[in-house]
C-alpha cells in the first residue's frame, strides 16, 4: 500500500469518476471537454465505461480531467 500513498486516484473506480463527471457536467458538456466518441454518439454510463476500460488513452483523459477538476474545486474556482 506504501506505493499508492501519493497516488490521488487510489481507492477511486472509473465508474466513480465517470458518475461523478457527468453528474456535475452533463455528457454534452462532458464531450466538449473530453473529445471522446462514446461521450457524444448516443452516451451512456455502461457504453462509455466499457469503452473506457478498453482504451488506457481515453481513460487516462478521463482520469486527467477528473483530477483537472477536483483541483480547481479545492482553490474554489468551480
Amino acid at each position: 500500500m506504501e506505493t499508492q500513498k501519493n497516488n490521488p486516484l487510489h481507492g477511486l473506480t472509473l465508474e466513480t469518476i465517470l458518475v461523478y463527471l457527468v453528474e456535475k457536467f452533463g455528457w454534452e458538456e462532458l464531450s466538449e471537454e473530453i473529445n471522446i466518441n462514446c461521450f457524444r454518439s448516443n452516451p451512456s454510463l455502461k457504453s462509455s465505461l466499457t469503452f473506457l476500460r478498453k482504451t488506457p488513452w481515453a481513460r487516462a483523459k478521463v482520469e486527467s480531467y477528473y483530477l483537472y477538476v477536483k483541483r480547481k474545486e479545492s482553490q474554489g474556482k468551480m
